[in-house]
Parts: structure tokens; C-alpha cells; sequence
């Protein structure tokens, strides 16, 4: 049977489809970081001269060759529970046929969750790094929205209502600062993500016996630590402080940080949304030849890039969840625990990764249409701010008055199409303090927006 028909092309996950992180985390690339790692074992364990360089080369050599089936591989693991079972002596197999001397150094001293685990962590920071590129994209053109928009006015909503005034620019502020934040907490965790060396139950014992063999005199303690500062040298990767077989905080961390990554994406998704709604049209996604379009409906210009975005951060938190839970991971290698992490953490990946690309590009189209900000501002009239003539009128009227006098003005400006001003100046416990002219200006939207533009500056300036 032909299996090449069964890729995962992503046609339920189109946030990811055809993005550099789907190529960096899928099965293939799982089963490149595995063969990573297995050759970064033998160079570490020939720097300390535990292999012969000879035989590390010739097992880095095939390890980069990639010539070991993929299929067969993960069918193996079916009896084995993990797919370094059936790797192993795959790999043995292919360093025998260049040299048969070299294969005897294979994996030695070590366990399937050595590898996995460290296999694991290079998928992760390979994906991390293209996540993290995105997510600066992403922030930089945010920002430029921000600044470009600073003192753009909008109407401010709350509850689905429009509440007062703000502009545009700290609307932009506000995703800037989320997806900057992420970016922080990726590069943060990308820069710590550890190897995994333990052997069979976490003491490091079938590596330093095998050093032992060697050297009678051997500084077990030494050798152990300087085995995995050698093997962090060789992957890239970060030195682990323990064995970390059932000390899950390196998934588990990996999970959360995606979660925010997803979340503060979601929120300038959802927003886009929303602003782009057709009764709104305060923003339009980038254009691009057949984006949006329905297939029933011609007229129709969808948000999907905001759209897929949104998928993600509705998928990753529930996935996140998964890798929490399984730090209760029992004994010195859990049975169920440790399995059930890895397609949720690549899975994780693929979102986020997705999700990254996906927004830095929205980011980047975005168009913003301050005419209409401007008309849904207006369209409320000086209501908007009546919370401004409360607070000068409380002065004079006290809190509790002040709100009721603007709150009966609201409702038969309301009701009876008048202005609100007019209203407010013919009531006389408000005329008895404020003028007309007074009122008026009180009541001017674009006068009423806060220090937004300080906020945004402020957000600006923490780049």
C-alpha cells in the first residue's frame, strides 16, 4: 500500500497548512530530531572518550542521511508504546552496513526516553525559533498600527455597547503588548529547553558503567556531568538540572506558553472579527486573489485569516490542559503519562506556529478605516460622554444626583430624537451650574479621550 497518500496535510488544521512550523513538526521531523539526538549522544560520548570519533561520525553520518523508514518506524511503536523501540535497531542496521564497528556504539548506555524526550525538545526549539520570527513580525506591525493610528478616534465599547470614546492606536497598543509579551515568555523558554539524560530509572547508570568499564578510577559524579554539559554542547539544547523522566515542568511549560501565545493572538483575531463585521467595516483584512470567498455566497469577503487564527486559540489551552496533567507522572517512568504528551505538545506547536504566521500577516494587511470609526463615534451623538458631564456636575450636584439628572437626559434624548445638550440645558438643576456653550463642549466625543495617546506612547516606548 501506498502510504504517501496519508500525509497529514493539515486539511482539518488550515492554520497551519503549508506554513514552515507544519514541515518543522511533523512525523518526519520528530523522526530527524530523534536521529539528532541519537548522534549527539555518540559525539558527546566521544569527546570524553567513552566512543571512538570514528564511530560518531560514521552514526552522525547515517543519522543525517535519514534513511530510516518512517512507516516502519511508527508501526514498530505500536509494540514497543514509543517509537525509539523500533528505531533503535533500525539505526544499529544502518550504521552496520557502512561500519560494522561504529553500530556497536548505537545508543549506548542509554533509554528510549533519552532520546525521545531530547527529540522532543529540538522539535520544540526548531518550531520555537520560527514561532518567536512571526510573533516579532507580528508585534512590529502592530506597533506601527499603534503609532500610524495614535490619535485616530473610536468608539469605545463594553459589553457590546459603546460605552466612550478611545482611539484606534490604543486599540492596537493593546495587541501589541500581548503578542509582545508572548514573544518574551518564547524567547525565555526557547532558551531553556533541556536536554534529557538519565538511563533506565534517572541514576545515569548504564552511561557511567559503561565509562567504568573503561576506567576503573573513573569519577562517576564527574563524568555524569560532564556527559550532559557535552551532550547540551552537541544538541544545542539546555543542561538539564536533574533527570527529568517524571519532572514534566519542560512540557508542561511548553503547553502554558503556547496557551498565551494563542490567547493574546486570539484577542487581536477576535477584534479584528468584529471590527470587520459589515455593519462595522472599521477594518479589512489584507486582500489577496480568493481569500474569503464563499462558496455559495459571491459577495461575500470573509475574515479568515482573523478566522483560522481564532481556531487555534479555541484548540491550544485544552491541549495545554493535557501536558499539565501529565506531570503526575508515577515512579521513575510513567506508563500512559509520558505517552500522552507527544501529539499534543506537536499539535500545540502546529497551532501556535500556524497561528503566528497567520496573524503577523494580518498584522502587517491590515487596514484600518478611521471614516468609519469616526461615523459609528458619532452615531451614538454626545452620549458617549455623558459620563464626563457627570463628573463635572457631581461638583456641584454630588455623585448620586449628578447620575441621575444625566441619566434621565440620556433616556428622553433617546426617546425623543432631541439633543442631549438641549435636553441637559433645560433642566435647570443642570443650567443652574453649567451654561449652554459650557455643555456643548462637554459633550464634544473628540475631546473626551483620556490620555490614549500617553498610553500609546508609553506602550511604545517599552519596544
Amino acid at each position: 500500500m501506498d502510504h504517501a497518500a496519508d500525509e497529514d496535510v493539515g486539511l482539518f488544521s488550515p492554520v497551519r497548512a503549508g506554513t514552515e512550523v507544519e514541515r518543522l513538526t511533523s512525523d518526519r521531523a520528530f523522526l530527524r530530531a530523534m536521529l539528532d539526538a541519537e548522534a549527539a549522544l555518540a559525539r558527546a560520548q566521544a569527546r570524553l572518550g567513552l566512543v571512538p570519533v570514528g564511530a560518531a561520525a560514521a552514526i552522525t553520518a547515517v543519522c543525517s542521511a535519514g534513511s530510516v523508514d518512517l512507516r516502519r518506524v511508527a508501526l514498530g511503536a505500536r509494540d514497543g508504546a514509543n517509537p525509539v523501540v523500533p528505531l533503535v535497531p533500525e539505526l544499529v542496521a544502518a550504521v552496520r552496513a557502512v561500519d560494522p564497528a561504529a553500530a556497536e556504539h548505537v545508543h549506548k548506555g542509554s533509554t528510549s526516553q533519552d532520546i525521545l524526550d531530547t527529540g522532543l525538545m529540538l522539535l520544540s526549539a526548531r518550531a520555537l525559533a520560527v514561532l518567536l520570527a512571526d510573533l516579532r513580525r507580528a508585534a512590529a506591525a502592530l506597533a506601527r498600527l499603534a503609532a500610524e493610528h495614535r490619535d485616530t478616534p473610536a468608539v469605545g465599547r463594553t459589553l457590546t455597547q459603546h460605552a466612550v470614546p478611545t482611539t484606534f492606536g490604543l486599540k492596537a497598543a493593546g495587541w501589541y503588548r500581548l503578542v509582545s509579551v508572548a514573544a518574551d515568555r518564547v524567547a525565555a523558554l526557547a532558551a531553556a529547553l533541556p536536554v534529557s539524560l538519565g538511563g533506565a530509572a534517572g541514576t545515569l547508570a548504564g552511561y557511567v558503567e559503561h565509562a567504568a568499564l573503561r576506567d576503573p578510577d573513573l569519577d562517576r559524579g564527574a563524568f555524569a556531568d560532564a556527559l550532559v554539559a557535552a551532550y547540551a554542547a552537541e544538541t544545542g539544547l539546555a543542561e538539564q538540572d536533574l533527570p527529568w523522566h517524571t519532572l514534566r515542568t519542560p512540557l508542561a511549560d511548553l503547553g502554558s506558553t503556547l496557551a498565551v501565545v494563542t490567547g493574546a493572538l486570539g484577542k487581536f483575531a477576535v477584534d479584528v472579527q468584529n471590527l470587520s463585521r459589515t455593519e462595522r467595516a472599521e477594518a479589512v483584512e489584507p486582500a489577496a486573489a480568493g481569500r474569503g470567498a464563499s462558496s455559495a455566497m459571491p459577495h461575500k469577503r470573509n475574515p479568515v485569516l482573523a478566522t483560522v487564527v481564532l481556531s487555534a486559540a479555541l484548540q491550544v489551552p485544552a491541549l495545554a490542559a493535557v501536558l499539565a496533567q501529565c506531570m503526575l507522572a508515577e515512579d521513575e517512568r510513567p506508563a500512559g503519562a509520558w505517552h500522552a504528551e507527544w501529539m499534543p505538545l506537536q499539535q500545540c506547536l502546529r497551532l501556535a506556529g500556524g497561528a503566528a504566521a497567520t496573524a503577523a500577516e494580518l498584522a502587517e494587511g491590515l487596514v484600518p478605516v478611521p471614516d468609519r470609526m469616526r461615523a459609528h463615534l458619532e452615531s451614538s451623538g454626545s452620549a458617549v460622554v455623558s459620563e464626563r458631564v457627570a463628573a463635572v456636575l457631581s461638583a456641584a450636584l454630588g455623585k448620586l444626583e449628578a447620575k441621575a439628572a444625566l441619566t434621565a437626559a440620556t433616556a428622553e434624548a433617546a426617546a425623543s430624537g432631541r439633543p442631549l445638550a438641549a435636553v441637559l440645558a433645560g433642566m435647570p438643576a443642570v443650567a443652574a451650574h453649567l451654561p449652554a456653550a459650557r455643555i456643548e463642549a462637554l459633550l464634544d466625543p473628540l475631546d473626551y479621550l483620556g490620555v490614549a495617546g500617553h498610553l500609546v506612547d508609553r506602550a511604545l516606548s517599552r519596544r
